[in-house]
């Protein structure tokens, strides 16, 4: 029996594991084999056509199903769904180490209310991409786990802004890639600049929607600090090549999303 197991018996919720997922049957039981240390597991099935229920049954997980069209407004509706004291969000795509399960099990008693921030190791295909993610491409840390009441997400139909309160901690930088949080971001080169593809046509219509008020030097501008945050400040240049394509998509991203939002017509429904 696990520490979240004799925790849940005993009336004590003090850890909630949630997993929001769209159509992730193939990820979901990875991850969820991972978050058994949790007292309870939440899996918030948005407009699920395959077998993502069936899997979540088969974990014991309590089950939230919904159509949500903002990823704030499910993010936030199964973080309302949770009972614990603590919230640890994971997403379908990444694997918790038992390593850092432990540690966050020993931590919990004594951490200050607020959120912890920590580490994410990117995987793209079978290689380990550890230094040069940057908003909005991917990102080598968050703030994974939080109190109850100490976040929120807000509107955006990618990466929305997260509105946090409370104390930060970090947990987990001491332990070695590989031991920490594995995101299995992409399958390869053309996944990765597919999910670009998406990411930009999400943010142009983000921008229309609030009224697009800057020219092609601005988004320029934002592109080139994005790869030069990306390269030097991330440390990106210490993946080689790697670093340079991360940089690189980085830029690509902005300037995409600008051209979407300029020279296309808003799509209907």
């Amino acid at each position: 029996m696990t520490q979240g197991d004799a925790s849940a018996m005993d009336g004590e919720v003090e850890l909630s594991a949630l997993v929001v997922a769209h159509d992730e049957e193939a990820n979901l039981p990875d991850c969820l084999a991972r978050l058994r240390f949790a007292d309870e597991i939440v899996v918030l099935l948005d407009r699920c056509s395959d077998g993502s229920r069936a899997v979540a049954e088969r974990f014991g997980a309590r089950i939230l199903e919904g159509a949500w069209p903002l990823e704030g407004e499910r993010r936030n509706t199964g973080i309302a769904g949770c009972r614990g004291r603590w919230i640890l969000e994971i997403d379908a795509d990444e694997r918790l180490h038992p390593d850092l399960a432990a540690l966050i099990r020993a931590r919990i008693p004594s951490l200050p209310p607020g959120h912890v921030l920590m580490p994410i190791d990117n995987l793209v295909g079978a290689r380990r991409v550890t230094h040069g993610w940057v908003h909005p491409i991917g990102n080598s840390r968050r703030n994974t786990m939080f109190s109850r009441g100490t976040k929120r997400w807000g509107d955006g139909s990618v990466h929305p802004e997260i509105h946090m309160t409370g104390t930060q901690t970090r947990l987990g930088e001491d332990l070695p890639p590989g031991h920490r949080i594995d995101h299995l971001v992409d399958d390869d080169i053309a996944d990765f600049v597919a999910r670009i593809d998406r990411y930009s046509t999400a943010l142009a219509r983000d921008w229309r929607a609030r009224g697009l008020s800057f020219g092609f030097a601005r988004a320029l501008r934002k592109g080139l600090t994005r790869a030069l945050k990306s390269y030097t400040r991330r440390g990106g240049w210490r993946e080689g090549r790697w670093g340079l394509f991360l940089a690189t998509m980085a830029c690509w991203c902005m300037l995409l999303a600008w051209f979407k939002a300029t020279l296309e017509e808003p799509r209907r429904g």
